[in-house]
């Protein structure tokens, strides 16, 4: 494989509302990360991926964006975002800017022209239709609940939204439309960041007519164009947020060969605690076997024909030690077991903003309490069909966005240390717990077994590029695999529940050489206590 800069990199994604505010207005800012990048350079990452940081007027927080090359005045000024990769760079830290080409701002020039009338020079830069039977051209749904079309009275047409009505989708298949989206990530690239996270860039290629939204025909022909126009020539990571892609759709985005992205996020580890056929917040117990079977399809998909991407947690998902581990009493030990069991993978691993804390989800008293307006469509909408106020709370304290979007913990002190002011979302109230103070000069902290883990990759080649092997395939309670590369063979054993179990590996991956990492003081031969993970070198 030609090896490259991003394949032995750690990314850390941050969520600038919620990491640090400076100027106490309880909301993050630009200023807030540039203070806190000695915490994320003695971490050991490489990568940050910003959440947008864009000006927008914040309807879907900052994922409605009204001007590109510009920045959100919550979070600060374009020269502060010019001093962040200017320090960034300084401790050999790159910046990916989360581009979101799929739809804009309904406050984005572009929109506020497209609106004025059916012959504007900006109409076909958004996705209008006529009116069909005297209501919406199809059944297209939003997929933050309700219709995906929105009726617009002045020029009696319905405008396409996939997401909020206040994000309408811009329309790829305008070539004016691509060549804005290349200039304004040139802009960009020409200031030096290390590369584009893409929001739901498989939506892209949509044909609404024919209520295809993901993976259209064209999709692909986009990006080779996108690629061309911008990165092709650089050495930028590039990633494709991409909820339907299988094996062979991943091959096509991140196989050198087809100059399209770095990688894909994939999404099929994420749904297996969602009721088959169902909404993501109807739940079901997630059942290892099925980890099992997800993790050992994507990690043996690749033959030098494509990257894989690592991720427990993003801004849109629940705090994993709350979702897969245990965040009362296991908390410590699930944290870390959880973290073992990713970053021995091969792929590039994400960490999300407090993970490496083991931050747990939230319970809010109210559902006005909450920001998101994935979560408020959705309550008012299963509230329309019945649904109780009792079943719709036990699905956003396991699944609602917000679980993630609460403010960083950095110390014991009010508000976990994130503001001085009042914070934007309520702290969560265990950040006395659970906080970075407490944690970066304790050896025996998830922060520091989380550094251990960025060391080991850097330091590992096995890691990063051996072949994987499931070992225990039919054991309910164990996640056992081994990576090889030539002569060098690792062995990660995480007992994923909190009773205790025995095992029997194969002898010739059985443990008698180097320990590299546990979660406990000690090892027992054939026996992992709740939530034990192991990993070491096969002599």
């Amino acid at each position: 494989m030609n090896k490259k800069w991003w394949h032995n990199s750690v990314v850390y994604q941050i969520y600038p509302r919620s990491f640090y505010d400076t100027n106490g207005d309880g909301i993050g800012d630009i200023q807030g990360i540039i203070e806190k990048l000695d915490y994320l350079s003695d971490l050991g990452i490489d990568v940050i991926w910003l959440s947008p940081v864009f000006k927008s007027p914040n309807d879907d927080n900052g994922y409605d964006i009204s001007d590109y090359e510009d920045i959100m005045e919550d979070f600060g000024t374009l020269s502060d975002m010019e001093k962040l990769l200017e320090e960034g760079n300084k401790r050999n830290i790159k910046i990916l800017m989360d581009l979101v080409a799929n739809h804009t701002s309904d406050e984005h020039k572009w929109f506020i022209e497209s609106k004025k009338s059916k012959d504007n020079a900006y109409r076909d830069y958004y996705v209008w239709r006529d009116a069909a039977n005297g209501g919406e051209p199809n059944d297209l749904g939003s997929i933050f609940s309700g219709s995906a079309w929105e009726w617009d009275e002045s020029t009696k047409q319905y405008y396409l939204h996939l997401f909020s009505k206040k994000q309408p989708d811009l329309n790829w298949e305008n070539p004016k439309v691509r060549q804005e989206v290349y200039s304004f990530m040139n802009f960009w690239i020409e200031k030096g960041i290390g590369g584009f996270r893409m929001d739901v860039i498989d939506l892209i290629g949509k044909l609404p007519d024919e209520k295809i939204t993901g993976n259209g025909p064209k999709l692909h022909e986009y990006i080779r164009e996108m690629n061309e126009n911008t990165f092709g020539k650089k050495d930028l990571l590039t990633v494709g947020e991409c909820w339907g892609a299988t094996p062979e759709i991943a091959k096509m985005y991140s196989n050198p060969e087809n100059k399209e992205l770095s990688m894909v996020f994939q999404f099929e580890h994420i749904g297996l605690d969602q009721q088959p056929g169902m909404d993501k917040w109807d739940l079901k117990p997630l059942h290892l076997a099925d980890l099992k079977r997800v993790f050992h399809k994507w990690q043996t998909c690749f033959d030098k024909d494509g990257w894989n991407s690592l991720f427990w947690n993003n801004h849109d998902l629940p705090r994993i030690v709350s979702r897969w581990g245990n965040d009362k009493e296991g908390r410590v030990e699930s944290a870390k077991m959880l973290a073992t069991l990713l970053h021995g993978l091969s792929g590039t691993p994400y960490i999300y903003q407090g993970e490496e804390l083991g931050m747990t989800n939230i319970r809010l008293k109210d559902i006005q309490d909450y920001k998101d307006i994935e979560t408020l469509n959705m309550y008012k909408d299963r509230i329309a069909k019945g649904y109780s106020h009792e079943e719709i709370m036990e699905s956003v304290y396991a699944k609602g966005r917000d679980n993630a979007r609460t403010p960083m913990q950095w110390t014991e002190e009010e508000n976990g240390g994130f503001t001085t002011g009042t914070p934007w979302i309520a702290v969560n109230p265990d950040y006395r717990l659970v906080n970075a103070s407490a944690q970066v000069n304790d050896p025996n902290s998830i922060y520091n077994h989380y550094k251990k883990l960025i060391r080991l990759r850097k330091e590992n080649e096995v890691i990063v590029y051996g072949d994987f092997r499931l070992l225990l395939p039919e054991d309910t309670n164990i996640f056992a695999y081994a990576r090889t590369l030539n002569e060098d063979i690792i062995v990660v054993l995480c007992n994923f529940y909190g009773e205790e179990t025995d095992y029997q590996l194969p002898k010739e991956y059985e443990y008698a050489g180097e320990l590299l990492i546990t979660n406990y003081e000690d090892t027992v031969s054939n026996k992992l206590r709740p939530y034990e993970a192991l990993m070491y070198r096969v002599p």
